[in-house]
């Protein structure tokens, strides 16, 4: 993945939402969206976030869903590496990608929310290689997580 490109910037592309790669030791924390059709990618594994309100910024907005979605809250300053991307179903438009670590007690203490069938620690490996991982998210996580090394 190439670091952000000036291109989508916040003020240049409309930015449509924000996602975490919350990393607990070699897994990650996922959910199993809702397998509804009337969702984008319905019973897919599916990284915790989404879409923007108001005029919050990537991170407010990532910190709000991942606490809509798991209860979990984190400071600010614990989100590492920023990334964005055009989104691959809504051209023009980007998502932004942080990636922070949790503590296996944060990761314990996580509840599914009112969105989502499941919510859980996968390995990472097993979730890039997952054919029912959001299509797009199994390329953003390695390539988040080989930049970090």
């Amino acid at each position: 993945m190439k670091r952000t490109d000036p291109a989508l910037a916040p003020e240049r592309m409309r930015w449509k939402g924000a996602k975490l790669v919350l990393t607990c030791g070699d897994s990650l924390l996922v959910l199993r969206r809702d397998d509804i059709p009337t969702i984008n990618w319905p019973g897919c594994w599916d990284l915790p976030g989404g879409a923007r309100e108001g005029d919050e910024s990537p991170q407010a907005c990532a910190l709000r869903e991942l606490l809509e979605e798991t209860g979990l809250r984190l400071d600010p300053a614990r989100l590492g590496a920023a990334h964005a991307r055009e989104l691959p179903h809504k051209p023009g438009r980007a998502g932004w990608y942080f990636h922070a670590e949790i503590t296996p007690a944060e990761a314990a203490s996580a509840v599914l929310g009112d969105e989502g069938a499941e919510l859980r620690l996968m390995p990472v490996a097993e979730f890039v290689a997952h054919p029912a991982a959001v299509p797009h998210f199994p390329a953003i996580v390695a390539e988040m997580l080989e930049l970090r090394r």
